[in-house]
């Protein structure tokens, strides 16, 4: 199956690695993965900061860079979340509309691909340890992701899964929030952090980056034994 890889801009910019092992899982699964070197961003930080008619500009150059028939995967239901759900509304009654329609048909996250279109959830990885699983608003509310991490997490050799308290809570991060608010936005980090570490998890594993770095940041300062994961980086262990 041929995929297109859409690189955000957070993990472009600060994951890399993270962009290298969803590549790795997805030719393992038997996916031939190409990627336009002239993508850019999906216009979400521009649209989310107020100025939505530089957003759609963004937004109509992810269009055309994404024309094809092609499948799109992407490590990060933020982003595949602003597609689905806000380019209707940026660009629906454009000269765009049907590029909107066939995108968000394409479109998907990484869990989500690789459990409801390729249909695996087993994929050799091992990791050894406990972990927990945080929930992004993205993906829970916008992509409604849920069962896809958990069922490809429930298949990795070694690893342990085990829910924390109020799982489906926001991490605080929210993009442009985590500057403006920062109190609260701390004190949101606290919460999930300290219900991660009560599980005794020794990792705290999710869709998003930026969910992930925000986490870290916390668990750094505080010096906890626990660690952040991407999903993707995780069924890339143990090969």
């Amino acid at each position: 199956m041929d995929v297109q890889l859409f690189i955000p801009c957070f993990v472009d910019q600060l994951f890399p690695d993270t962009a290298f092992n969803m590549v790795k899982v997805l030719e393992k699964a038997g996916c031939t993965v190409s990627y336009n070197a002239n993508q850019t961003c999906c216009g979400q930080p521009a649209y989310n900061a107020g100025f939505q008619e530089e957003s759609k500009q963004v937004c109509q150059k992810f269009l055309r860079d994404f024309k094809g028939e092609e499948f799109i995967v992407a490590p990060s239901a933020s982003c595949v979340g602003f597609v689905r759900n806000y380019y209707p509304e940026q660009l629906g009654n454009s000269s765009f509309h049907h590029e909107v329609i066939s995108t968000g048909k394409r479109l998907f996250e990484f869990s989500e691909f690789l459990v409801q279109v390729l249909k695996k959830e087993k994929l050799g990885a091992e990791l050894q340890g406990k972990a927990t699983y945080h929930d992004s608003c993205a993906g829970l509310r916008e992509c409604r992701i849920k069962e896809e991490p958990r069922k490809l997490l429930s298949q990795v050799k070694g690893l342990e899964m085990v829910e924390m308290q109020d799982v489906e809570t926001c991490c605080g991060f929210g993009g442009t929030f985590a500057v403006k608010f920062e109190p609260i936005s701390i004190g949101m980090a606290e919460q999930k952090v300290e219900n991660a570490v009560a599980t005794g998890a020794d990792y705290i594993i999710s869709t998003d980056m930026s969910c992930l770095m925000h986490l870290q940041g916390y668990i750094s300062h505080k010096q906890y034994p626990i660690r952040t994961m991407h999903l993707a980086d995780v069924l890339a262990q143990g090969w």
